[in-house]
């Protein structure tokens, strides 16, 4: 289970972190790139949990 809940978490943060980084404030473009590197590490973890069978 806590596969997929990291994989949905990742998901949602990339969106919004794409979402982000198309703003005119230099700030909220940056805070996009780290959601979007944040869910990115989130769906990385969701895979790893997955192959270790969430034994992590």
């Amino acid at each position: 289970m806590g596969e997929l809940t990291e994989k949905a978490k990742g998901n949602v943060n990339e969106a919004v972190g794409n979402i982000k980084q198309e703003s005119g404030n230099p700030e909220t473009r940056a805070e996009g790139r780290q959601q979007e590197k944040k869910g990115e590490a989130q769906q990385f973890k969701g895979e790893v949990e997955g192959k270790l069978g969430n034994d992590v």
